[in-house]
């Protein structure tokens, strides 16, 4: 049986990413503890809020170092919303550095007429990398759910693996890179869509534990 890890730093609802992963066939555990982090197959780290909070909480329970260190080692990682966001460098949001592990920063939507921030509601992904496994038997431009006021811009463009529109421009909505994915979305409230990249990134986590057994 695979073990994923679903981290706690007070910044998510872990009750609704919990729940989205059961219906995709996996058994998540809750934690803060570095060494079940270390000892589980696979890490979700979900996040609903603000940049600078996120990243002190993460720091204040001595966390950054077991994700890095998880993520280095090929362990299946998917980060959700602002767990997508603490990736990175840092954010406009705040003045806090960000865990580093993606180049580049957050960044907020510019104001337009008639645009309403936050990105609010459902809206169709552009799916950049159309053959990565998170998005098999995805309907071509999936509708997903999304609830944000600031966006990633990483600088290596080959990451993005889903872009969005809102308004007139287009940005980031998920990246991938080796073991790593993160959405800008929030999978476990896009109801079919979403609970298929959940079961996506399951069967991922199965496959990759099947291999190292």
């Amino acid at each position: 049986m695979v073990s994923i890890a679903v981290i706690d730093y007070d910044m998510g609802n872990l009750h609704s990413a919990c729940k989205g992963l059961e219906k995709a066939g996996a058994t998540p555990t809750v934690t803060d503890s570095p060494r079940e982090i270390d000892r589980a197959d696979a890490l979700v780290l979900p996040g609903v809020g603000s940049f600078d909070p996120a990243v002190q909480h993460i720091r204040s329970r001595h966390l950054e170092e077991p994700i890095k260190n998880a993520i280095a080692r090929g362990k299946p990682f998917l980060g959700i919303c602002l767990g997508l966001q603490i990736l990175f460098d840092g954010s406009e949001e705040g003045i806090e550095p960000g865990l580093g592990i993606i180049p580049g920063m957050v960044r907020r939507f510019r104001s337009e007429p008639n645009l309403t921030i936050p990105h609010m509601g459902w809206n169709r992904l552009e799916l950049t990398q159309s053959e990565h496994p998170a998005w098999q038997g995805l309907p071509p431009n999936p509708y997903v759910y999304f609830v944000h006021s600031y966006y990633v811009d990483p600088i290596d463009p080959k990451v993005r693996a889903a872009t969005v529109q809102h308004g007139s421009q287009t940005v980031t909505a998920a990246i991938a890179h080796n073991n790593l994915v993160a959405v800008q979305f929030h999978p476990e409230k896009s109801s079919d869509n979403g609970l298929k990249i959940l079961s996506n990134f399951v069967a991922q986590v199965k496959s990759s534990y099947a291999l190292s057994s």
